[in-house]
């Protein structure tokens, strides 16, 4: 058993450990700032990383939902796939099919919502600063986001990225890809985001009263 004056000892050793511990800490939060929990300010890289998962989320839901109307207008299942294809593969994607290229349709499903994951950071991010409180707001920012989106990518630049390329404009041929399917599709995509948003806004953790750490 330890006598007393070697536990004392042993407590003296423990108080000038923790001393020195507490001059480190001193001596980095001088040097580089305290840590700041929660992060003050917008938690930009939160939102992207929401952004990031539920942009592909959105993206599957808005891919179902195309491969619904579709099927229900007699087209291809997935139309919509084998015209967003057209852009590396021009004209010989649209005779793509279950016997003839299925594999290619899925690469180009798999294409198509990672695109999504992608167009999801800036989508979100974007909800989280202007439309945080409130799903009537962020349905409307949503719907606005979106045509914009549509806009800019399909004729701010595929309308002249494709011919010059690919000598052929499929994805902005409304008699390939009708104005409103394509239109409908960013809308969905981005009224999925609007309505997953709470999923990814940024809640800091507030421990219970009178739990202990």
């Amino acid at each position: 058993m330890d006598t007393l004056p070697h536990k004392k000892q042993s407590l003296d050793e423990l108080r000038a450990q923790v001393a020195r511990l507490e001059a480190e800490i001193r001596d980095v939060e001088a040097s580089t700032g305290p840590a700041q929990w929660p992060p003050e300010g917008f938690y930009g890289a939160y939102y992207a990383n929401s952004g990031f998962m539920l942009g592909g989320i959105a993206a599957i839901v808005s891919l179902i939902v195309n491969i619904l109307g579709a099927t229900l207008t007699g087209k291809n299942p997935l139309e919509l796939i084998r015209v967003y294809l057209t852009f590396p593969l021009g004209a010989r994607a649209l005779e793509l099919g279950p016997e003839r290229g299925a594999l290619i349709l899925l690469l180009g499903c798999c294409l198509y919502v990672a695109t999504g994951v992608v167009l999801g950071v800036p989508f979100f991010v974007a909800l989280a600063k202007w439309a945080d409180n409130g799903l009537k707001k962020r349905m409307i920012v949503a719907t606005v986001l979106a045509v914009v989106l549509w806009i800019v990518s399909f004729y701010g630049i595929l309308s002249w990225l494709q011919p010059a390329l690919f000598e052929g404009n499929w994805i902005t041929d409304s008699t390939i890809l009708p104005v409103w399917v394509a239109a409908g599709t960013h809308l969905v995509f981005g009224w999925t985001l609007a309505l997953l948003y709470p999923l990814g806004r940024f809640v800091p953790y507030q421990p219970r009263a009178g739990s202990k750490s």
